[in-house]
């Protein structure tokens, strides 16, 4: 285990994505100190050595690097407002959670008033990923303090994309990616229910794409666990109908039709109203 006992990282969120996170920042030396809303969530870090704190204040005094990975840009707001007295001038933030185009600007300017160093850093992937340190991180910031950051992009991913300087453009690509991701779920949901509705089995939907040009894995994880009826939550039903909105909103601001992006956004949120917000997006198929 590499040492970083140099930097002290606050975590600021810790669902699913940001307990994983914590904990293999932890695994490579990091002193990591965390805080969530759902204190419980949080206290489950312990064990692995993840000093937890009741408020985003207490969690973030003395930490060289805040992460956040948030719901949403009015939580990441909230969480950094409430941590204000105790922030470090100078302090980096890593700002991981996906919040759209509008919220990224207002989460910048937030940094520049409180005197930290600002990186807007998306990441692709979703639980598995965080929990094997295999996300993409979609990096933009200032070069200056690159060296500084990129230890902690190693010890939660694979491999980091330096998009931009300035904050904001990671945001919009992960957007774009985003709206692929959800294509790509919706498509094969709406194809293994269309099987079943004309009295086919829809495992062979999926005999047939293995193996051949339309295979992924991706389609072989999604597919599995909606033949298994397995929604166990790798990206939740309510952060896909968040994100599927952000993706529709920035369309419409760049004048971009999205009519599989707006289709697509009706369908997660059809299996929203049903019920379905807990479980993973794959519950598309139950819309």
């Amino acid at each position: 285990m590499s040492t970083h006992t140099q930097a002290t990282i606050a975590v600021l969120g810790t669902g699913l994505m940001g307990a994983p996170i914590a904990r293999n920042l932890r695994k490579r030396g990091f002193a990591v100190h965390a805080w969530n809303r759902t204190a419980a969530k949080a206290q489950a870090l312990v064990n692995d050595g993840v000093e937890v704190f009741d408020k985003p204040a207490d969690a973030v005094r003395g930490a060289d690097i805040i992460v956040t990975m948030l719901k949403d840009g009015l939580s990441v707001r909230e969480a950094l407002q409430a941590a204000a007295p105790d922030l470090r001038k100078g302090a980096i933030w890593l700002q991981l959670s996906t919040v759209g185009i509008e919220a990224i600007t207002e989460l910048a300017t937030l940094a520049e008033q409180y005197g930290l160093v600002f990186y807007d850093a998306p990441v692709q992937g979703t639980r598995q990923p965080a929990e094997l340190a295999q996300l993409v991180i979609l990096a933009s910031g200032p070069a200056a303090q690159r060296e500084t950051v990129q230890p902690v992009f190693d010890a939660i991913g694979k491999r980091t994309l330096w998009v931009a300087e300035q904050p904001g453009a990671s945001s919009r690509l992960k957007l774009a990616l985003n709206n692929w991701a959800f294509a790509l779920t919706h498509g094969l949901a709406e194809s293994l229910a269309l099987a079943t509705g004309l009295g086919v089995d829809p495992a062979l939907v999926v005999d047939v794409v293995t193996g051949g040009p339309m295979d992924s894995g991706y389609f072989q994880a999604k597919t599995a666990a909606i033949l298994a009826g397995n929604y166990a939550a790798s990206f939740s039903i309510a952060n896909a109908v968040k994100d599927a909105q952000l993706v529709v909103d920035a369309a419409a601001q760049v004048g971009v039709q999205v009519d599989a992006a707006q289709a697509g956004l009706w369908r997660f949120e059809r299996a929203l109203e049903a019920g379905h917000g807990d479980k993973d997006m794959a519950a598309s198929y139950l819309a």
